[in-house]
């Protein structure tokens, strides 16, 4: 079986209790992370043939990091080693992150000083099937967009299915380029794009309904999901599948939460989940791109894709950490709760 690729950069994040107790108890919790390691992570957890490019230093803690990665059986063979430092990031523990937002410390990371002929395309990408990158990493520099582009280029060439995560991040792309123009130049090799309808708007360019909140149905988000999946198909002609998720508050704690996923001319959507209260927010959406993966990858029905993409996607919510843990049979049960 030829192996899932996911690249991006690893991250570790610092997760501090809040309003002081971290620094009186003299403790942090620390997550190794990053978009497309959770991805990743997922795959290798539902014994998905996977592998993980990104760029790490010379040093104990991407030593550790990487052996304990291998224990998980996820390749590391295409790490690239250089640079000087592992990108972190910080974000409080606890699900109500309204009053306290992400602090990115990735400046000058071993991932962010990578430069284009720095990784052997055509070695890493032997054995290869399907190639998944995010947003993230081309919101980080112009240098990073084109390392993205440069692998684009040969997973094409290669005949590989390219994924990708339209995940917006508005503390990123502050390198002077509009997303739009850099997006739009990389989902031209892409056969799938996950994300949202505003994430649409905002990295490619698809119109939006500005009234759509005003409309507040789930009738009329279904609606819009398919009008924004056949504007990317049109736009970006290798597309050929497109996934969209609607996440809400529901209450001070809780969430409602539900996809759908175009492909083959119809959308199909999943059953809604809904929460009082959940655990962590950081990595759902990973978990959602990963059942999206292991369902195309195993050729499962769209229905059957979606549901397990979206069930999956719903459990990462009362797990803490950046990556699931869950096992198929535990993904499985929650679809059956829920009907």
């Amino acid at each position: 079986m030829k192996k899932v690729l996911c690249f991006g950069e690893l991250l570790l994040r610092m997760s501090p209790q809040l309003h002081g107790k971290w620094m009186h108890d003299n403790v942090m919790s620390v997550y190794v992370g990053g978009a497309e390691l959770n991805v990743a992570t997922a795959l290798t957890k539902w014994e998905l043939p996977v592998g993980y490019c990104t760029a790490l230093p010379h040093n104990y803690l991407a030593t550790e990091i990487v052996e304990e990665l291998k224990q998980k059986k996820i390749d590391t063979s295409s790490i690239h080693f250089g640079g000087e430092r592992i990108g972190l990031y910080y974000l409080p523990q606890g699900a109500d992150l309204k009053h306290a937002g992400v602090i990115y410390d990735r400046a000058y990371s071993s991932f962010g000083e990578l430069t284009t002929g720095v990784i052997d395309w055509d070695t890493v990408l032997n054995d290869v099937s399907w190639f998944h990158f995010s947003a993230i990493s081309p919101a980080l520099s112009r240098r990073a967009a084109d390392v993205c582009k440069e692998a684009l280029e040969v997973a094409h060439k290669k005949g590989i299915f390219i994924s990708v995560d339209l995940n917006y991040r508005s503390k990123l792309w502050q390198y002077g380029e509009k997303p739009v123009s850099v997006m739009r130049e990389l989902v031209e090799y892409c056969d799938m794009v996950m994300g949202n309808i505003w994430a649409a708007n905002t990295l490619l360019g698809i119109e939006i309904d500005h009234d759509i909140h005003q409309k507040g149905t789930k009738e009329a988000y279904l609606a819009h999901a398919e009008k924004t999946s056949k504007a990317i198909e049109e736009t970006f002609h290798k597309c050929h599948t497109v996934a969209n998720t609607f996440r809400f508050d529901n209450g001070e704690e809780g969430i409602r939460y539900y996809t759908t996923l175009f492909t083959n001319k119809a959308q199909h959507f999943s059953a809604e989940y809904v929460a009082d209260s959940i655990t962590d927010k950081v990595g759902s959406g990973d978990c959602f791109m990963a059942g999206l993966i292991y369902g195309l990858y195993h050729k499962h029905p769209p229905q059957e894709v979606i549901d397990f993409a979206t069930a999956a996607a719903f459990g990462k919510l009362s797990e803490t950490g950046d990556a699931t843990n869950q096992t198929i049979e535990d993904v499985r049960q929650k679809i059956i709760h829920h009907g």
